[in-house]
């Protein structure tokens, strides 16, 4: 049931990520202040959506047998720590860590939010295959 629950959300990230982000909320949501929070809460609403449409897919067409407290827990999960990843600080601090400046500098940001991206949906699925 692992790779099938990850597999959904993994689409549900992408979607969620590329053609359903707004200009404003890819260009504003790590911006300081209210404005830069609402962008942010926006997007990181549309992985909560995105992802419980494609739990609610897999349940219908799948079969799969997803407990409703658990998937909000996952649901809740999965957009929080979206959201906190996309302030892009935490992206920034651990490729400072790692001294990976250089790489930063040359679109490696991208890569590092998208890997902290999936590896939240491991865990998101993991989680829901367990219970």
């Amino acid at each position: 049931m692992f790779a099938e629950l990850f597999i959904l959300m993994y689409a549900a990230h992408l979607a969620a990520d590329y053609p359903l982000q707004t200009d404003h909320q890819a260009g504003c949501k790590a911006a300081h202040g209210a404005a830069g929070w609402r962008a942010n809460l926006a997007h990181a609403a549309t992985h909560f959506a995105a992802v419980a449409v494609m739990l609610g897919v897999g349940a219908l067409v799948l079969g799969l047998t997803i407990p409703v407290l658990p998937a909000l827990l996952a649901l809740v999960w999965i957009a929080g720590t979206h959201s906190v990843i996309d302030r892009r600080w935490p992206v920034a601090r651990w490729m400072a860590f790692a001294r990976q400046a250089g790489w930063a500098q040359h679109g490696g940001a991208a890569h590092v939010d998208q890997t902290a991206h999936v590896l939240a949906l491991v865990v998101a699925a993991l989680f829901l295959a367990a219970v």
